[in-house]
């Protein structure tokens, strides 16, 4: 038996309970949060062999956690390098009560790490908050689009948002600069499927085989070469306004995957997307809730010179 062996055979399994933060995680992402360093190959090999157990049970990778669950994790070695410290990131925060945190993100800053991004705005807030028992990410944003992005302190308020996003049940408005004087549809249908370009990016396109989209534009601003835009999600798929709007011949400024290359090569903007409004109903006590965030200070002075 070589040195690695012995190691791994006087490592012993663990036992946690469950508390209310891990109510409803599927025991995949519930394993992936406690068994940082650990490959997440490896983590999967070990839930599909049964070595992972629930209540001395075998369980799938959905399976959802419930209060006072027992999760046996068995002996693993966790990789000894350790991570990059996340940086502090200074946001400016819209909203925080006991469950819901929300903060007005820059562009450029992404909400999550990987993909060649070490860390984002969810690895940061953990370190800044180590008391914190849960903080989840309750939707997304892309990197290079800003504004409001909720994030949840309790698993039942997560699991309330989540419930109210996919019934639509939550005001989700845009504020978007895109090309040309828009003469689009106020009403954009168009379905939308992922793919995997050949370099192994995720990409969008309009296609009848995809997920129903829709997306309601009001044109607030306009001229002959730019207009600034509300979009209102009736729905919400990955890059929804962005191909929604390319498909109608009116592309982003600086969208660096959907938009007019060659603009953006003269106009050098980041991509002119904001999260502005958003509106719900507050997941455990009921009272509405609407938040705004006022348009960042490179689109007010772009808009200033491009719709005079």
């Amino acid at each position: 038996m070589n040195d690695l062996s012995k190691a791994a055979g006087r490592l012993k399994a663990k036992w946690l309970e469950v508390g209310e933060e891990g109510e409803a995680q599927r025991i995949d992402n519930f394993l992936l949060r406690e068994l940082k360093g650990v490959p997440k190959s490896h983590v999967y090999r070990v839930l599909r062999s049964g070595e992972v157990r629930v209540n001395s049970g075998r369980v799938k990778p959905d399976y959802r956690l419930q209060v006072g669950d027992r999760v046996r994790i068995p002996p693993m070695r966790v990789a000894n390098k350790e991570p990059p410290a996340p940086r502090r990131l200074d946001l400016p925060v819209v909203l925080e009560d006991s469950s819901l945190l929300v903060v007005d993100k820059p562009s450029g800053v992404a909400v999550h790490g990987g993909s060649g991004v070490s860390f984002g705005v969810i690895e940061s807030l953990r370190a800044a908050r180590p008391q914190a028992r849960f903080l989840e990410l309750a939707h997304r944003l892309d990197r290079d689009t800003s504004g409001l992005l909720v994030l949840c302190k309790k698993r039942s308020a997560l699991v309330a948002l989540h419930r109210m996003l996919r019934e639509g049940q939550v005001e989700k408005i845009y504020l978007a600069v895109v090309r040309g004087g828009y003469d689009g549809p106020r009403e954009i249908r168009a379905s939308l499927h992922k793919y995997v370009t050949g370099s192994g990016e995720r990409r969008v396109a309009v296609g009848e085989d995809g997920m129903a989209a829709v997306t309601r534009i009001r044109v607030l601003k306009k001229s002959s070469r730019f207009s600034l835009l509300e979009a209102r999600l009736v729905t919400g798929r990955t890059h929804q306004i962005r191909v929604h709007l390319a498909h109608a011949g009116h592309p982003i400024i600086g969208d660096d995957k959907y938009g007019d290359f060659a603009l953006n090569r003269e106009l050098k903007q980041r991509l002119l997307l904001h999260a502005a409004r958003l509106a719900f109903r507050h997941p455990l006590s009921g009272g509405r809730v609407t938040l705004e965030s006022p348009l960042p200070a490179e689109m007010k002075v772009f808009l200033e010179k491009a719709l005079r």
